[in-house]
């Protein structure tokens, strides 16, 4: 496959964006995103362009409208191979039309086709997508513009992958412009970006109503990260959405639909006592991508030396007594011992060595064949598996791997990380949701650290059993859930329910759920009170969600039963379900799998001239800081390829000599095959042998190469991650030189201020706590299971006295933490 760069005319030039516009509206925990792009075909002869484009896994794709010139057509959402049929019949009858699909394989990849665009006209097109809102840590909500779409790896025996195309970073020849409204039953206190913003501005006296937007000249070259933070976001809440007027009463559309927002409050004496057994897993990608960094500013670091930082700050973390193991992938996969190993000093030491030499050489990202094998190993008895995943999610067989996840959901909780932009979110957040675990992003600048210690919490919680949700509502009104049962609860995160309200809502009438469930040996109930008559008109957003939600649960439900239908059973059942899937989608306006947005303007019927030149329009491309590694068996490191989100731009093609070197460095031939097919190389460019004035010219150009490609300077030590490297498995510290230099100090002066009858090591664990406390309180989320270690085995010494460690520490170190701050 030729990987063809975009939206060009006969000359190579590229097809001009005007204009990249993006509207959302913020109404509490959801979204609802307005995007408008405007460009022109300057080709003289009629074009035909595709654009493969990212979404939110979880996005409510509702609408789609073109405007060619001065005809705007509104796109119908039809049974997908009808829509197909319906576009090229336009086609072939000089009609421009448009068509909107999802793919197969994952649902955060969108297909636009624009067809029988003519020359030197212009065109516009709409998309309107509705999305949930994520709760972050500090209970800030999230919300990301996806600007990246990384070419997915496609093992051998995939299927058909859409083209993704891809242009060098720096040539967006285009601003983004983004505009944002607020609205929230609680203030608004403040809203934070990775991109440079304009004021909060406040449109009422109780600060309920804001808007913000981007600052002018922003290159759509990286997502755009949105964090609101309402005053009680995290408290519970329940909406209901009054139906469409016109649509039949008994129907999705036509009935109530409520919204919940629940957030389980566990018995503190539960949350206290954290688990010191289990199974703990880790999975990291070791893919070529893994060299990109993790984001483009200065001293950015790379994707694989962020996740060995994160396995020395988990490694250190994890309890005496439980079992652990660590898993790399690529195009193969290996595993640190033969089987998972009991926590001591020796199995910590001999893991952290083999982190230290981890490197990102295993070729493609291939995620089904060590899942495969992790789970074909037997589970350990009193030790609950719990499996962290760490990737940059770029991979194309996404569905099969959730399904593998699903099928194996009883015997292990699933924790998944998306490692920098253009994470699939179809893949982390499903993993995480089919596993019974929770989803972390790391984005930009965001130290990955943090949030594994979020999700570390929460595998050291005990599991929730026996979950049930129980409604109390007026007699002669009935509910019918629209969200799967509820499997995974954790302290603190939420948990959304949609669910249809039918019957007559004459008066406003007090109802109730409650969510009952056990955890440990204690039987626990969450209730929340709402009223059961609409509210205001809020449009058809939760509808929209709600929809979206059952008709991802009918989805799974259709791909297990086509599943058994292979082998010749169920086949009625996959039918009625693919027909309840279409229905619903039809009816509510929600994309699915099964469906597809077609537009035609009917007003020309102008028969084409000539036939349709097919361009492939590409995203800009966000290129790593490379680093040769040679013509040996490692994969190169792949370039990242940045995507704005519905927008078509171009640039020239990577140079031929840089793709041949690129292949050169790919394991062997299976994977150059794998990559070209994800759109990361030109294999049949590979395939040619180079004239000798090519070889003759890349000789000339190694001196130069040479001085681009040298290492970049080394950023300075972390001083916390120095620290924590030294501790040892119990939780102690020596007190070596290593130690001393965090603290600025010499090992000399440590022992001297050392209190009489205190033992070495005592002294040297005091003083790291001091340390963190006194001057690293901000990190507290990464370090707090560091210290809890540290502080039981302090307690569980004899002789010496705390007290007089700890007055001593403070004066050596120059900071005032008092004793019971440290838990002594």
């Amino acid at each position: 496959m030729v990987n063809c760069c975009g939206l060009l005319t006969e000359k190579n030039e590229p097809v001009p964006l005007k204009q990249v516009e993006v509207v959302v509206k913020v109404q509490g925990h959801v979204a609802s995103v307005s995007s408008t792009l405007q460009y022109e075909n300057n080709e003289e002869r009629p074009l035909e362009a595709i654009f493969v484009f990212p979404l939110e896994g979880d996005a409510a794709l509702c609408h789609f409208s073109a405007k060619i010139g001065e005809t705007e057509v509104v796109a119908e959402l039809q049974e997908k191979q009808k829509a197909k049929e319906q576009y090229d019949d336009a086609l072939s009858s000089g009609q421009q039309a448009f068509l909107l699909e999802e793919s197969e394989e994952s649902s955060d990849v969108f297909r636009l086709s624009v067809g029988s665009l003519p020359p030197g006209e212009k065109v516009s097109v709409t998309l309107t997508y509705v999305t949930e809102l994520e709760v972050q840590a500090d209970e800030a909500l999230r919300f990301c513009l996806p600007a990246v779409l990384n070419p997915r790896y496609a093992p051998r025996d995939t299927g058909s992958v859409p083209e993704v195309t891809s242009a060098l970073d720096g040539s967006v020849p285009y601003t983004l412009s983004l505009s944002v409204d607020l609205s929230s039953p609680s203030p608004i206190s403040k809203v934070e970006s990775n991109c440079p913003l304009q004021p909060l501005k406040y449109l009422n006296t109780e600060k309920t109503q804001a808007t913000v937007s981007l600052s002018p000249g922003h290159k759509f070259d990286r997502d755009v990260e949105l964090l609101a933070y309402y005053s009680g976001a995290h408290q519970p809440t329940a909406i209901v959405e009054m139906g469409q007027p016109n649509a039949k009463s008994g129907s999705l559309m036509g009935d109530p639909v409520v919204m919940l927002s629940l957030y389980p409050e566990f018995p503190a004496a539960v949350t206290s006592s954290l688990a010191s057994c289990g199974e703990f897993l880790f999975l990291v990608d070791r893919s070529g991508s893994m060299e990109c960094n993790m984001h483009n500013d200065q001293g950015a670091q790379m994707r694989i030396d962020s996740a060995k930082d994160t396995l020395l700050l988990l490694l250190k973390s994890l309890p005496i007594g439980c079992f652990f193991n660590i898993y790399g992938f690529g195009s193969t996969h290996d595993s640190f011992f033969p089987k998972s190993v009991e926590y001591s000093q020796a199995t910590m030491d001999q893991a952290l060595e083999k982190v230290r030499g981890m490197k990102a050489d295993l070729g493609g990202t291939e995620i089904l064949l060590p899942l495969k094998h992790i789970y074909s190993q037997p589970c350990l008895p009193e030790h609950p598996r719990q499996l962290f995943i760490f990737t940059d999610g770029e991979v194309w067989n996404t569905k099969d791997v959730l399904d593998l996840v699903k099928s194996n959901a009883m015997s292990h909780r699933c924790f998944s990380f998306g490692i920098g932009e253009g994470a699939s979110t179809a893949l982390i957040k499903g993993m995480a949701k089919e596993g019974s675990g929770h989803a972390q992003f790391i984005t930009g600048t965001e130290r990955l650290q943090p949030k594994v210690m979020q999700s570390l919490r929460f595998a050291l919680q005990p599991a929730v059993k026996d979950i049930s949700v129980k409604w109390n509502v007026p007699k002669g009104v009935s509910v019918t859930p629209l969200s799967p049962p509820i499997n995974v609860l954790f302290q603190g995160q939420r948990s959304l329910l949609y669910a249809q309200l039918t019957g007559k809502f004459a008066e406003a009438t007090d109802s109730s759920v409650s969510v009952q469930y056990r955890l440990g040996e204690q039987s626990v109930q969450n209730q929340l009170s709402f009223n059961v008559k609409p509210g205001e008109n809020t449009g058809l957003t939760i509808h929209r969600l709600g929809a979206r939600t059952l008709i991802r649960t009918l989805e799974t439900e259709l791909r297990t039963a086509e599943q058994d239908e292979q082998e010749g059973r169920r086949k009625e059942e996959a039918e009625r379900l693919k027909k309840r899937v279409i229905e619903l989608s039809v009816q509510s306006g929600v994309s699915s799998v099964l469906t597809a947005f077609i537009a035609v303007c009917t007003g020309s019927t102008q028969p084409v001239q000539g036939s349709l030149v097919r361009r492939h329009v590409p995203t800009p491309r966000a290129m790593p800081s490379f680093r040769m590694m040679g013509r040996g068996p490692q994969m190169y490191a792949m370039a990242c390829c940045a995507a704005p989100a519905m927008a078509f731009c171009q640039a020239p093609s990577p140079p031929r000599m840089v793709m041949k070197r690129m292949a050169c460095a790919v394991a062997n031939r299976d994977d150059v095959e794998r990559v070209a097919m994800s759109g990361d190389l030109a294999y049949d460019d590979m395939e040619e042998e180079a004239p000798e004035e090519d070889e003759a010219s890349e000789e000339e150009e190694a001196p130069e190469e040479d001085t681009e490609m040298s290492e970049p300077p080394q950023p300075p030590k972390d001083l916390l991650l120095q620290l924590i490297s030294l501790q040892k498995a119990t939780g102690s510290w020596d007190l070596v030189a290593e130690l001393a230099e965090v603290f600025g100090k010499t090992e000399e002066e440590l022992a001297k201020q050392r209190p009489p009858q205190v033992d070495s090591s005592v002294w040297a664990t005091v003083l790291a706590l001091l340390w963190l406390y006194g001057f690293r309180v901000e990190d507290e989320d990464e370090w707090q299971f560091v210290a809890m270690k540290a502080v039981s085995w302090i307690r569980a010494q004899t002789g010496g006295s705390v007290s007089q460690c700890v007055q001593a520490g403070n004066a050596l170190l120059g900071c005032q933490v008092q004793q019971g701050t440290l838990g002594l």
